[in-house]
């Protein structure tokens, strides 16, 4: 199940949020997230992971369905009285999620699958519910942000002490194991974690520059391959007259009037 947050954790991860820095960052790793979703009005929407809910509220206003799930009470507490009953909300684990196959159009893990133990069944898990898209956000390893954040949490012990940076190549590998050649696209975001301001922001949405492999937040997109489970359907079957049931051949009468004589065969 991985590391699950308490109270305390709960209160300093929305704090977190809420200091000035972080509004740029997460409006720039929004708007990169809902641009390679690009959802469709009453598409359902699940949020894996979700945490006090900061990820779902930009998508309130989108027409969507949307639904929440995390093993964490607190954070859960956090989220109904930020979202109330805007969102379905459940209590669940990332690697045995509660929902049926293919039960919605596309599954988010937005920097929970930091948290998972085993990331690799939480991806599995999101393409078994997801039928169109699973979209992915995580710490990329490789930033200098991140660096020093993974340097401070030596020295300083909070909730991101327990999470796992991934890389672009760290992060395709796992997803290729478990789902093949699947298509696969990824983009990064905030290149330049100590500007703010409409310059920057509009210099970090470049293409060019969102194809830098040293953005602090990654966001991937995959496409899953859709799976069913088969359930057999009983067909009524109406035998031949004369099927014998112990060979499990039918014995079919061909006359031949060759040399005027008439053979048997058996046919399958």
């Amino acid at each position: 199940m991985g590391y699950i947050f308490d109270s305390n954790d709960a209160r300093f991860y929305d704090a977190w949020f809420d200091k000035a820095c972080r509004g740029h960052a997460f409006n720039l790793e929004m708007d990169l997230l809902l641009r390679m979703l690009a959802p469709h009005e009453c598409d359902r929407i699940l949020d894996i992971g979700c945490g006090t809910g900061r990820s779902l509220e930009p998508l309130l206003s989108k027409g969507l369905h949307l639904t929440g799930v995390d093993p964490s009470t607190p954070m859960l507490d956090i989220a109904r009285g930020r979202l109330g009953e805007k969102v379905d909300l459940h209590q669940g684990s990332a690697e045995a999620l509660p929902f049926e196959d293919n039960a919605f159009d596309h599954a988010i893990l937005f920097t929970s699958l930091e948290f998972t133990e085993r990331p690799a069944k939480a991806v599995e898990e999101a393409c078994r519910v997801a039928r169109k898209s699973v979209i992915i956000g995580v710490f990329n390893s490789h930033a200098p942000l991140n660096l020093l954040r993974r340097i401070k949490n030596i020295f300083v012990s909070t909730p991101f002490s327990q999470a796992h940076y991934f890389s672009i190549w760290e992060l395709k590998k796992i997803l290729y194991a478990i789902l093949g050649d699947v298509p696969l696209t990824w983009r990064t975001t905030l290149q330049f974690p100590w500007c703010s301001g409409p310059l920057a922001g509009f210099i970090e949405q470049q293409a060019l520059v969102e194809r830098s492999p040293l953005g602090t937040m990654i966001i991937m997109k995959i496409k899953p391959v859709p799976k069913f489970r088969i359930r057999p359907l009983w067909l009524r079957v109406k035998l031949a007259r004369n099927y014998d049931p112990v060979s499990g051949f039918a014995r079919i009468i061909h006359k031949e009037h060759k040399n005027g004589d008439s053979c048997l065969r058996k046919a399958g």
